[in-house]
């Protein structure tokens, strides 16, 4: 049963070593991510499932102690997916949005419990993303969820997307839907905008909104912003 999940955006940026002189943009976000891992800390959970955005080669599950790195953003630094394990080997390295979930784990307080990571992301339908959160839900009695991705990509000129009209809205809806643990809404969100709008936080959500069907959680917001023009949301549910 999901007792408790955090929703945080993925941006590298997060990482002060990646942000450089930018890093204390980012400081509101970053204080905020804390804040949300937090309420998982104090649910007590036997597991912990990281879900992210990966590309089609990086999608499916990760097994605790998975490796990642930030290499790729220039910066000599790994990480791992919780306490580093000897279970069987992974067959890629973390995703950029589980690796940033990887770094906030490890700046937390967060200790003694099974972590493990799944990256998801288009085309995979609401309704799978649904079920895949009732399957993480019931896999053990009490199931915590972090939940990385971030929103529209198109809310200012000078956003890696353009400007769309539309992005402001879309976030707003989904800003509404994560303060009041609002599963319907997340389920109703509409799949082809969000690609269009490049919201890689889709199907995490609606993952999420899978997993807590039936668990009767309340949704703190605790940031919503677009710095760089990306629609960058926080949220703890207990």
């Amino acid at each position: 049963m999901l007792v408790a999940a955090a929703v945080c955006p993925c941006p590298p940026l997060l990482v002060p070593e990646v942000a450089g002189g930018a890093a204390p943009e980012m400081d509101d976000a970053r204080a905020a991510c804390f804040d949300a891992l937090a309420v998982l800390a104090a649910a007590r959970s036997d597991r912990l499932v990281v879900v992210g955005p990966a590309e089609p080669s990086a999608r499916g599950p990760y097994p605790q102690g998975s490796r990642g790195s930030f290499r790729g953003f220039g910066v000599d630094l790994d990480v791992t997916l919780g306490p580093a394990s000897e279970v069987a080997p992974q067959a890629h390295e973390l995703p950029p949005s589980l690796a940033v979930g990887g770094w906030l784990l490890e700046r937390t307080a967060w200790a003694g419990v099974p972590v493990e990571g799944l990256g998801v992301g288009e085309p995979l339908a609401g309704a799978r993303c649904a079920e895949t959160g009732r399957r993480i839900a019931g896999s053990a009695p009490r199931v915590a969820l972090l939940v990385m991705g971030d929103g529209t990509t198109c809310r200012t000129l000078k956003a890696p997307g353009y400007f769309d009209p539309r992005a402001a809205d879309f976030d707003a809806s989904v800003a509404r839907a994560l303060g009041a643990a609002d599963v319907s809404a997340l389920l109703a969100l509409d799949e082809e905008q969000a690609y269009e709008l490049g919201a890689s936080g889709r199907a995490g959500w609606q993952v999420l909104a899978g997993a807590a069907e039936d668990a009767g959680l309340t949704g703190r917001l605790l940031y919503d912003a677009a710095p760089y023009g990306v629609g960058y949301l926080v949220a703890g549910w207990s």
